[in-house]
């Protein structure tokens, strides 16, 4: 999906409707903004443990999971 957008005097912009809907984009969610050096601006829906958790849960409980990442943070 492509969209123009324009960038406000304060450096603001919205993303389109049809964008927040397809990435379940809501109001105070947070975003990566990553520029590229191909001179592009990504924009990358951070999301929550507990937001996730439902897409992994054949893998694993959230509760593992988040022992598992707590013990990778311990080891960084």
């Amino acid at each position: 999906m492509t969209s123009v957008v324009k960038v406000t005097r304060k450096g603001q912009t919205t993303i389109p409707v049809e964008v927040r809907q397809q990435l379940v984009i809501k109001e105070g969610d947070k975003l990566l903004v990553e520029a590229t050096e191909h001179g592009q601006v990504l924009l990358t829906p951070i999301r929550k443990l507990e937001d996730c958790a439902g897409i992994y849960s054949k893998y694993a409980k959230p509760e593992e999971m988040k022992k598992h990442i707590d013990k990778l943070r311990e080891e960084y």
